[in-house]
């Protein structure tokens, strides 16, 4: 009998056995690290960055310098990322922010582009094309910075909605963009006019919109007649439709990651069953995402080469944080008839992340020149304006008059019963500054169907009565019929700004 070689291979069972306590050490201190982002205020993402800079080669030695790789498994974060962005969207809160915010995502992006571009220009030397590849890498929010951030920030919904459909809708036009001009910026390179970059970005828009929308209806129609009572697989069952909404439309080349938002989008605000358990499910995958992705950039940046892009990277951002940006919201939201004041924390708080670090490495992968210069550059500048603009955040809301004193949000909990009975749960939070205070329960006059089953104050829960008085700092659990969730909680913000006699005048 003839004895078969082995089949040689560099990946073995030892190899597994290190690379799964390594994983699962670096998750447990990401999940542990979470904990100081809350508390100091600053995204995870700078933590994360930071732990795969300390595993890389000036830390712990492990070496990984495959852009290609990083790219490929960064288009599939992001995926998972715009996935839990869409499906734990409600569009109620984002529905009056659609127009300006596909405005900002378009045309902002333009002027954004345009305004680095020449600073790039003639502050860092740089030729025309790759200036404004820089200017395109750069003029992308980025949703997991947004989505990580701002719910954290108790905003008016209408800030808070149009900061995030951006950053949903931004992706990809800028993704398009760079690819574009990154493929213009090699030499053997086939070059075309500028015109007809900006017809086959339109065409590929277009394209992502309409496969994105008819893979979350259908998806929807689907599920509901196929998928059986098992939570957990109607959960798989969802998050795979928004992959395969971004795999048709990247296969017959149009944009797949707006194809990706618009379905998890679509499918999130349909009514679908087990939602609570398909939220929980995309964010458990979205938070592996991010804190893959980011280690991962981590580990491919070069400490020893980023401290002289310090320079060139402020400069720029500066550029992008004090002219570009608020430029480019004042072009797009003043047809809207945007406050001004709403506008300067719009321009505030364009947070870069992921997207354009990952942007950074197409270069490298298509031949560019300069790639490790642009993407030294990027990666610093995220990291410095990261540090900057986001702890600062909640400050400048305060500073302009845009915080709110109560926050409602949705509890993460299992509502499958609560929908078969068509009810919703809403926890309130009741602010330093809420006319709340003081207010006693029954002064609420909530809608029939709603009412409040219980109040935690300082640690400790109790069911309260009609003549219970509310302290700031109270958490409301209100549990209302879908039907009058929305009056419910407008209730609760008017008397939150105009005390007990709202509504009377």
């Amino acid at each position: 009998m003839t004895r078969l070689a082995p089949v040689p291979t560099d990946f073995v069972l030892d190899d597994l056995t290190w690379s799964l306590l390594i994983g699962s050490a670096v998750l447990l201190v990401a999940v542990a690290a979470v904990r100081i982002s809350v508390r100091s205020g600053l995204p995870s993402l700078l933590i994360f960055l930071g732990i795969g800079l300390l595993l890389g080669e000036n830390g712990l030695g492990i070496g990984f310098d495959s852009e290609e790789l990083t790219q490929v498994l960064g288009y599939c974060a992001l995926v998972l990322i715009l996935a839990e962005g869409g499906l734990t969207t409600r569009w109620s809160g984002i529905r009056k922010s659609v127009a300006p915010a596909a405005v900002l995502s378009t045309v902002g992006v333009f002027v954004s582009v345009g305004v680095v571009a020449v600073a790039a220009r003639y502050v860092l030397n740089l030729d025309w094309t790759v200036a404004l590849l820089i200017g395109a890498i750069l003029s992308s929010t980025d949703a997991a910075a947004v989505f990580s951030v701002l719910r954290t920030v108790p905003l008016p919904r209408r800030l808070s909605g149009m900061l995030e459909a951006e950053s949903g809708f931004n992706d990809a036009p800028v993704v398009i963009l760079v690819v574009a001009l990154a493929a213009q910026s090699v030499p053997t390179a086939e070059h075309h006019p500028w015109w007809y970059v900006l017809l086959e970005a339109g065409v590929e828009l277009v394209g992502g919109t309409v496969i994105g929308l008819l893979v979350g209806w259908a998806g929807a129609w689907l599920l509901r007649r196929v998928a059986g009572a098992s939570s957990a697989l109607f959960s798989i069952g969802v998050v795979s439709l928004v992959v395969l909404a971004y795999a048709i439309a990247a296969t017959v080349h149009t944009s797949g990651f707006i194809a990706a938002y618009l379905s998890a989008l679509v499918l999130g605000n349909l009514g679908l069953p087990h939602r609570a358990a398909v939220h929980s499910f995309s964010s458990a995958l979205g938070s592996i995402a991010q804190i893959g992705l980011f280690i991962m950039l981590g580990l491919l940046a070069s400490p020893t080469e980023l401290p002289e892009q310090i320079g060139p990277a402020v400069l720029i951002g500066l550029v992008l944080l004090l002219v570009a940006r608020p430029l480019s919201v004042l072009v797009s939201l003043t047809p809207f008839r945007i406050p001004l004041r709403d506008q300067a924390f719009l321009s505030w708080a364009g947070l870069r992340g992921a997207v354009p670090i990952v942007l950074a490495t197409v270069p490298a992968t298509l031949g560019t020149a300069n790639a490790a210069r642009i993407f030294n550059l990027v990666f610093v500048l995220v990291i410095i304006f990261t540090l900057v603009q986001a702890p600062t955040l909640p400050w400048v809301a305060r500073r302009l008059g845009l915080a709110e004193s109560v926050r409602s949000v949705d509890l993460d909990v299992e509502t499958t019963p609560l929908e078969t009975m068509g009810a919703d749960v809403i926890q309130v939070t009741v602010g330093e500054r809420s006319r709340l205070h003081g207010v006693e329960l029954f002064e609420l006059r909530l809608p029939p169907g709603a009412n409040v089953t219980l109040v935690v104050r300082d640690g400790k829960g109790f069911v309260p009565q009609g003549q219970t008085v509310l302290r700031h700092g109270d958490q409301l659990l209100v549990v209302s019929t879908a039907d009058v969730r929305h009056k419910a909680e407008q209730r609760i913000r008017d008397v939150d700004e105009g005390g007990r006699l709202a509504g009377w005048a």
